[in-house]
């Protein structure tokens, strides 16, 4: 694999547009292909309103069952492109405990299976350490066979599969070194 010139970025104004070809290609994907959109809180608001996007992409304050995050972009430095972003969740709730964990993590479709997932879970796990985070849990769907490689590759180890929605769902934890 080449080297990946890469590194988590917290969003500003200098990568609106960037944000804007990511998240356009991610919703046209999803609605061809019925792909996820993972991490949520990227596509929760419109980033059209772009200072609204920004001012309310991340929870400051524990508020309606969600706890405060903190959101980055993984950017690829030669191309200057956005190729997907991670969610850090500060600590775990009852929901998250079972089936979200503390890294929410995607890959823009046309950049997958190119091992950038498992750069930023890497990348992640470093600011889990800042946050004082020492062991992180990581879900992924049974059927994301990408999902499971990264946070396989990350050292995860499966603790077991709840049922979510129907669906099986892995549940991983990361010792933080």
């Amino acid at each position: 694999m080449a080297i990946m010139k890469v590194k988590l970025i917290k969003l500003t104004k200098e990568y609106e547009k960037q944000l804007g070809e990511m998240i356009d290609e991610w919703k046209l994907d999803q609605e061809v292909n019925h792909t996820d959109t993972s991490p949520y809180v990227i596509f929760k608001n419109d980033y059209h309103n772009f200072d609204y996007y920004l001012d309310n992409l991340e929870t400051k304050e524990p508020t309606n069952g969600f706890v405060p995050d903190s959101v980055f972009f993984l950017l690829d430095e030669e191309r200057n492109r956005l190729l997907g972003a991670v969610n850090i969740r500060h600590y775990l709730n009852e929901h998250l405990l079972n089936y979200g964990g503390h890294i929410g993590d995607g890959v823009r479709p046309s950049e997958r299976r190119k091992g950038y997932a498992t750069e930023m879970i890497r990348l992640a796990l470093i600011e889990c350490k800042k946050l004082g985070i020492d062991r992180a849990l990581i879900c992924c769907n049974s059927d994301n066979i990408g999902s499971k490689k990264s946070i396989l590759n990350n050292g995860g180890v499966l603790e077991n599969i709840v049922m979510e929605d129907g669906k099986p769902l892995e549940r991983y934890w990361i010792d933080i070194k």
